[in-house]
């Protein structure tokens, strides 16, 4: 095999690594930055003319507390030890050390460019994914 068709397939594999070991991880950092972004939005139709004026929203308003209190507690099962301790599971000590090695891997094999060229990829693939999804229309 050539040096050219090797670097390919070392760069695709890293890129697959990278991309399986990424989408794990975000997987459950997501739950928390999404409930970030929920308790923002509980907060802010709380606070705004929808909690008084129209009857219909507040039941509404209300299961969304309810979803963002149930997201919340599969989101600690997902991540720690138990709810109470701050311990992350092994499972995603792994992931994190994981993606540092696979990181490290393809600055040694690929160089530190196309690290910041991957890293981009998978985020332009990530938001693609979303932009193109139907599941909601």
């Amino acid at each position: 095999m050539n040096k050219s068709a090797e670097k390919n397939l070392t760069r695709r594999y890293l890129i697959w690594c990278y991309k399986a070991t990424k989408e794990e991880l975000d997987w459950i950092d997501r739950k928390f930055t999404q409930l970030k972004v929920d308790y923002f939005i509980l907060k802010q139709l709380n606070s705004s003319q929808y909690r008084g004026s129209v009857h219909d929203v507040r039941p509404l308003i209300k299961e969304f507390e309810e979803y963002i209190a149930k997201k919340e507690k599969n989101a600690m099962k997902v991540k720690f030890v138990s709810g109470k301790s701050r311990k992350v599971t092994s499972r995603y000590q792994y992931l994190e050390a994981r993606l540092i090695a696979i990181e490290k891997a393809i600055g040694h094999f690929l160089g530190k460019k196309d690290l910041k060229i991957i890293r981009g990829l998978y985020e332009a693939e990530m938001t693609t994914r979303i932009l193109q999804s139907r599941e909601h229309s």
